[in-house]
């Protein structure tokens, strides 16, 4: 049981004039035999839950009732705010923030290339056992004169074989993250398509049969039927050896509210392939990845042969360390039925996929050569819909069935942007999350929004709903009066664009009108030259030479077309190289790897450096 089911449940006992009787049932998955169960096991609707969901609506809309009104006033009409959006805007802002005070620090790596069997590399890191960063120029030159000539003789050698277990079943936000990251569909979609899923299909010669259970859960928790069903279909597709001594438990965390169990296929008899034909392709997608990483849950850990190597090049007074390690797959275990996105390699650490020689301490290498390249440090990543749904779970904001909607709400209301797959705050954004945190800091304060969670979970351990609200109102409504009473409005800085105006020469800014934003001469009255902001130039047409500018599609993303259409209808998603391919004569785009930008053919992926 859910609050939100309990209060619609009271609600219709009222409307309907029910008796206060045992007459909620509840199931988790939509099937006959499920229904039939519940109805043989009505109960009392419990009031706590009904009471905690009460507490929620009407604190929500005390804070978006009375907030909105002032950004309304002190920014533009039409302004919205919330309790939980709020907070998540507060997010997105702070970390584009940090990323524009960001300032990138040099540092050099250093590799040393190994004649072997099989060839391999080892990375620079500590001189006589101490870590050792290389900051610049001058100290890897220094470093490379020190080592020069030099033996380079294996330290240490360390093999174990590295057990991974599997992750847990999906919840709503792991499911969210996981399939906005694989599949580029929005946290909304996601939803949708899992809705869908759960409510059931006509499917031909089955008649309506819903696939997978409840979607809006924050618990990891399997019911012992499914468990004993998953053992059974992972010994007969894959063996006994890939099924675990006793089966997988996952810890529930501690804010989860554990009304529903985790999301699983509602029958394994039901292959994502034999419905491959008969679902959409995203349909499917979702369903096959609830499937596969359900049943992946409940199998063995993979395991991994690791072989982790330090050497050293032995100098007159000091020894200077590299390290290597490598992973290979001893046994798939869970890996058979799903692949995560963990296994990553960082290089900079040492980290390789890879074989290696069988090597010995003592064992003295054949050098090949060194590598050495220069590198900066990075700024915070901006948020994808998937890290800033995991970010507000772990802050405590929200709860799984809003983490869609919000993320809808503050790109509606254009506080963000996407840029690709990352949300970007936009001015707008930024201007609303300096107000709300001028005039309701509390509202703004992650730590207070989650104590706010927790406090609305005690109204189902007990706690009176009317008296939280009643901590909270006074002093809440007393920052709505000052908010009111000051008359200051909010002056939003000019941001001056990277266009020219055509007539004066001036560099346009950004204005914001009744219809959007556009580009104004700053000389005005004097010159009264206006723009559209898809008058931004970032580039050349590829195709006639004309400028090609950023626009907004009708849905608000952003795309980059010629300035002469319609003459030339140029179009592209990304951003093109001023010319084509040179071999296949196709669309090239820029494109950023490891830091660097380079351009991509479209076609015959053919690349160079921009």
């Amino acid at each position: 049981p859910d609050r939100e089911g309990e209060a619609i449940s009271w609600h219709l006992q009222n409307v309907l004039s029910l008796p206060d009787d045992e007459i909620r049932i509840e199931f988790n998955e939509i099937s006959k035999k499920a229904v039939q169960n519940a109805l043989t096991k009505p109960r009392k609707i419990n009031r706590r839950l009904v009471d905690a969901q009460q507490a929620r609506r009407v604190l929500d809309r005390i804070v978006g009732y009375k907030i909105s009104p002032v950004i309304s006033k002190k920014i533009k009409k039409g302004l919205s705010a919330g309790r939980v959006q709020s907070a998540a805007l507060r997010m997105v802002v702070d970390r584009e923030r940090e990323i524009r005070a960001f300032k990138p620090e040099e540092y050099w790596t250093l590799h040393a290339l190994f004649k072997a069997k099989k060839a391999f590399k080892a990375l620079f890191y500590d001189v006589d056992g101490t870590k050792f960063k290389i900051p610049n120029k001058a100290a890897l030159d220094k470093l490379l004169s020190q080592i020069e000539g030099k033996d380079y003789i294996v330290d240490e050698v360390k093999r174990s074989v590295q057990k991974v277990n599997p992750m847990p079943p999906f919840t709503t936000s792991t499911l969210q993250q996981d399939a906005t990251t694989k599949f580029s569909l929005s946290a909304p979609q996601v939803m949708q398509i899992a809705q869908q899923l759960y409510e059931g299909f006509e499917i031909e010669g089955e008649g309506h049969v819903a696939l997978v259970t409840y979607i809006r859960t924050d618990s990891v928790r399997i019911a012992e039927d499914a468990v004993w069903a998953a053992k059974r279909h992972i010994v007969d597709k894959f063996g006994a050896e890939f099924y675990p001594k006793f089966p997988n438990k996952f810890a529930v965390k501690e804010q989860a509210q554990d009304a529903h169990e985790a999301i699983r296929p509602i029958s394994l008899e039901k292959d994502p392939e034999s419905l491959k034909n008969k679902l959409s392709r995203n349909h499917y997608l979702i369903y096959k990845l609830i499937y596969d990483r359900f049943v992946a849950s409940q199998m063995a850990p993979a395991q991994y042969d690791t072989l982790k190597v330090h050497l050293n090049a032995v100098g007159e007074k000091h020894n200077f360390g590299f390290k290597v390690q490598g992973r290979t797959l001893k046994f798939a275990g869970f890996t058979a039925a799903y692949q995560d996105f963990r296994n990553h390699v960082n290089e900079d650490e040492g980290e390789e996929n890879a074989l290696l020689p069988d090597l010995k301490e003592g064992d003295k290498l054949d050098l090949k050569e060194l590598k050495y390249e220069q590198k900066f440090t990075k700024p915070p990543q901006r948020y994808t819909e998937s890290s800033l749904i995991k970010a507000m779970e772990e802050n405590g904001i929200g709860r799984p069935s809003t983490y869609a909607s919000i993320l809808s709400v503050i790109a509606k209301r254009a506080y963000t942007e996407k840029e690709g797959k990352n949300l970007k705050a936009t001015e707008l954004g930024e201007t609303v999350c300096d107000t709300i945190v001028k005039y309701f800091p509390d509202i703004m304060d992650l730590k207070f929004t989650a104590k706010m969670e927790k406090e609305l979970d005690e109204v189902e351990e007990g706690r009176k709903w009317q008296d939280l609200i009643g901590a909270f109102y006074p002093g809440f409504i007393s920052e709505v009066k000052l908010a009111f009473h000051d008359g200051q409005a909010v002056k939003k800085e000019e941001v001056v664009s990277g266009v020219k105006c055509d007539k004066c020469g001036a560099m346009m800014v950004v204005k914001e009108g009744r219809f959007g934003k556009f580009l104004a001469c700053p000389n005005y009255p004097n010159c009264k030259n206006i723009l559209s902001m898809d008058s931004e130039v970032v580039g050349t047409c590829p195709l006639c030479g004309k400028d090609v500018l950023k626009k907004h599609s009708k849905a608000g993303k952003v795309f980059y077309g010629c300035s002469d259409y319609p003459k030339c209808k140029f179009a592209s998603w990304d951003i093109p190289a001023p010319h084509l391919c040179p071999n296949c004569k196709s669309t090239m785009i820029v494109k950023k790897s490891k830091g660097k930008e380079k351009y991509v053919c479209t076609s015959c992926k053919y690349e160079e450096e921009k």
